[in-house]
C-alpha cells in the first residue's frame, strides 16, 4: 500500500480511502527547512507555556481564549456567531441565533472538560467518546450519534453532494474503527518522534479517519490541544489552531489531500509546525496587549480617583466578564444599586466602560478596549 494509504473500492460501488497506521514508512524526512522550522515552533511553544508563569492572572486569560478558540473552530464549520453573542448569551440575553450560539457553549464545555477528564484517563477512544457527546449533546448534529463512532458510510463535499460526488470519503465503519484502534495504540506506543510532530500527524489521522458521524473537524482541534497538554509540552492549555486553520482554510484542506493523494506528510508538518509557530506568537502578543491593558486602566482609576477596593475589584472582574449590568454588579460586590450605579457611572465616564443598550433600564455595558484585543480573527 502507498505510504499514507490508498482508495479502495467498496462492494456497494464507491471507493473509500484507507489509511496506514502512523508512523510513515519510510521515515519522516527531517532536515534542513523542516528541522529549523521544529526548532522555531519548539521555542515558540516554550515561551507560550512559560506566559503562563508571568500572567497574574492566568485563570482569566485561558477562560477568555478558550472563548475565543470556541468561536473560531465553530466558525470553520459555518457557525455565524460572534463573541458578542457568546458574552451576552452568559449575560442572560435572548438571543436570535441561540441554537448557534450554543454550539459554542457546548465547544468550550468540551474543551474543559477534556482538560480535567485527562487528570484521570489517558487519551484513549474512551475520552474522544465522552468529549464528543458535550460536543454535539441539543446542538446541530445532536441527532447523529454523539459519542459513538459511526455505523454508517460519512463523506465531505459541498452541502447536497452524494457519496458519488464528494471531495473526499473516508474509510467505512469497519475499517474506521481499525484504524481509530491503531490511533490509539500509536498515543502510547514507543515511537519517539518529537511531540509537535506526532502532533501533526495525529491531527491529520484523525480528520482522515473522520470517526464521527458529525464533528470530527470541531474534534481534531480540540485533540491538537489535548494531546499536547497531556504530554506535558504545554502545563495549561494555551495553544489554539483554529485562527490559522480559518486563516488559510482551503490550503488546510488541500495539504491534508496532499497527503492522503501523494503521501508526502512533510508538507503538511511544515505547514502545521508554521501555524504553531504563528499561534504562539500571536498569543503572546494578546496576553502582552492584555497585561498593559490592564496596568494602564489600574492608573487610570488613580488618575481619576475612582481607586477604592470596590472600584479596582470590580475592573479585575471585567477581565472575566466584559459585559455587566448594574445589578449584576451590584450582587456580586454585595453593595447596594445605588454605589454600583454610581462606580459604572464613573468607569464609563474614564472611558473603561461603554453602555450598548442605549436604554434607561436594563442596561448594559461592556469592557470594550478589552474585547477588541480577544476579537481579532473572530470577527464574521
Amino acid at each position: 500500500m502507498p505510504r499514507s494509504g490508498a482508495y479502495i473500492n467498496q462492494p456497494t460501488g464507491y471507493r473509500a480511502f484507507i489509511p496506514t497506521p502512523l508512523p510513515p514508512k519510510p521515515a519522516l524526512r527531517m532536515e534542513g527547512e523542516l528541522q529549523n522550522l521544529l526548532s522555531r515552533a519548539d521555542m515558540a511553544l516554550a515561551r507560550l507555556d512559560g506566559l503562563a508563569e508571568i500572567l497574574p492572572n492566568d485563570a482569566l486569560f485561558i477562560a477568555m481564549y478558550v472563548k475565543k478558540e470556541a468561536l473560531l473552530s465553530s466558525q470553520i464549520e459555518g457557525t455565524q456567531a460572534s463573541l458578542d453573542d457568546l458574552l451576552a448569551y452568559e449575560s442572560g440575553d435572548k438571543l436570535e441565533n441561540l441554537n448557534e450560539v450554543t454550539e459554542v457553549v457546548k465547544y468550550v464545555k468540551a474543551m474543559n472538560y477534556g482538560i480535567e477528564r485527562l487528570q484521570t484517563l489517558p487519551m484513549s477512544l474512551r475520552l474522544f467518546k465522552e468529549i464528543h457527546a458535550i460536543l454535539l449533546e441539543g446542538v446541530r448534529g445532536s441527532e447523529r450519534s454523539p459519542g459513538e463512532f459511526k455505523q454508517s458510510q460519512n463523506w465531505i463535499g459541498p452541502s447536497g453532494c452524494t457519496l458519488n460526488e464528494a471531495s473526499f470519503v473516508p474509510p467505512p465503519p469497519h475499517e474506521a474503527m481499525g484504524a481509530m484502534g491503531d490511533l490509539e495504540r500509536y498515543f502510547h506506543g514507543k515511537t519517539k518522534l518529537p511531540v509537535l510532530i506526532d502532533c501533526a500527524l495525529i491531527h491529520y489521522q484523525f480528520e482522515t479517519i473522520h470517526p464521527f458521524l458529525d464533528g470530527n473537524g470541531r474534534m481534531g482541534r480540540l485533540l491538537t490541544t489535548f494531546f499536547l497538554y497531556w504530554k506535558g509540552v504545554m502545563h495549561k492549555p494555551l495553544l489554539y489552531l483554529s485562527y490559522y486553520f480559518k486563516k488559510n482554510r482551503q490550503e488546510y484542506y488541500d495539504r491534508l489531500n496532499m497527503v492522503r493523494n501523494t503521501g508526502n506528510y512533510e508538507q503538511w508538518v511544515d505547514f502545521f509546525l508554521k501555524g504553531v509557530v504563528d499561534i504562539a506568537g500571536s498569543a503572546m502578543d494578546t496576553a502582552r496587549q492584555i497585561l498593559e491593558l490592564q496596568s494602564r486602566h489600574r492608573r487610570l482609576l488613580w488618575e481619576k480617583k475612582i481607586s477604592s477596593p470596590i472600584a479596582v475589584g470590580i475592573l479585575e472582574q471585567l477581565f472575566y466578564t466584559p459585559v455587566v449590568s448594574i445589578g449584576q454588579t451590584a450582587g456580586q460586590f454585595d453593595i447596594s444599586y445605588q454605589a454600583a450605579s454610581t462606580i459604572v457611572s464613573q468607569l464609563e465616564k474614564a472611558g473603561i466602560l461603554r453602555e450598548t443598550t442605549g436604554k434607561k433600564r436594563d442596561k448594559r455595558f461592556v469592557y470594550n478596549d478589552y474585547l477588541k484585543i480577544l476579537t481579532e480573527g473572530t470577527k464574521i
